[in-house]
């Protein structure tokens, strides 16, 4: 089967079927990292280099065996054909982007500003609670284009790069990074392993989704603020890929926002436009867009090779 063929096949469960419903083998794994993690994380008073080395042998014994297992039971032909498209679906959640976000517009079309809350909170983990109209519309969009990178576009490269068992190291590779990439007394250390190799894994698929965004939108905005902005975000990827998106989609994005209780001052990306609700449909629109360019592209790409 080829490459373009799995991922047609995964897009189309995905539309038909979302996210499962019980039993996600994400959570399943959840359960396994959070077992894991109590019996190696150390008292806070423990060597940071100890942590560290827990932290990593974590990540091994999370990540390795599954990822070996899938990397073994597809060298078979027929059973690669078969679970190919379907651990690709399980990777990807373009449906379940689209009705989170869908979620927060419907309510602030109605000016429901308590379930928008409510409902923006499901996503991000920034505190939604005191937000106004125009905070929880920059969010929804920034985290629009975040796990647009996240979600979609590095496991569909990592799956062109490595077949299955890429797309699933990465999965859970990302999925430890949101378990325990946290800056806290907690994680600092201990998460520290999970944290770089999730930046390691992201830094070329999120060029390339700041590029497809780039050549989507408006490509001399987007071109502006990724040399401007992008420096001045913390993260080396999420920081490429929404100022990217933000300049694409000339919307003005970023600025203060609360973290478990703290306040932090993040950097201004986009233009001056302030958004709308209609940007929140935008933004899924070009999350829609480069999943077709993806596709059409790979699909090329495996006709001419």
């Amino acid at each position: 089967m080829t490459v373009a063929l799995a991922l047609l096949i995964a897009l189309i469960l995905d539309a038909l079927l979302g996210e499962p419903k019980k039993a996600h083998p994400l959570i399943i794994f959840g359960a396994w990292a959070g077992y894991i993690e109590e019996r190696l994380i150390l008292p806070r008073d423990r060597s940071n280099i100890y942590q560290k080395i827990n932290g990593l042998l974590a990540l091994v014994l999370t990540t390795l065996p599954i990822t070996g297992i899938i990397f073994i039971i597809t060298r078979l032909p027929l059973l690669n054909d078969i679970l190919s498209p379907v651990i690709l679906y399980l990777c990807i959640a373009p449906k379940s982007l689209i009705q989170h976000t869908l979620a927060i517009y419907q309510p602030l079309q109605k000016g429901n500003l308590t379930q928008a809350r409510h409902a923006l909170s499901m996503i991000v983990s920034r505190e939604t609670g005191q937000m106004d109209v125009q905070s929880i519309r920059k969010a929804t969009i920034e985290s629009t284009l975040e796990n647009g990178a996240d979600a979609i576009f590095a496991p569909i490269f990592w799956f062109v790069i490595a077949g299955p068992a890429g797309a699933i190291f990465y999965r859970l590779s990302n999925t430890l990074d949101a378990m325990w990439g946290y800056k806290n007394s907690r994680y600092y250390y201990f998460g520290f392993a999970a944290a770089r190799l999730d930046d390691i894994l992201n830094w070329i698929p999120a060029r390339l989704t700041a590029l497809s965004y780039l050549l989507l939108g408006d490509m001399h905005k987007a071109w502006t603020c990724y040399q401007q902005q992008s420096p001045c975000c913390e993260s080396p990827n999420a920081g490429v890929v929404m100022s990217t998106g933000a300049g694409s989609l000339n919307v003005n994005l970023g600025g203060p926002a609360i973290y478990h209780g703290q306040p932090k001052i993040k950097p201004i990306l986009g233009t001056e436009r302030i958004a709308t609700n209609q940007d929140i449909k935008r933004a899924n629109l070009l999350i829609f867009l480069t999943t077709l360019l993806w596709l059409a592209l790979i699909s090329l790409g495996e006709t001419l090779a």
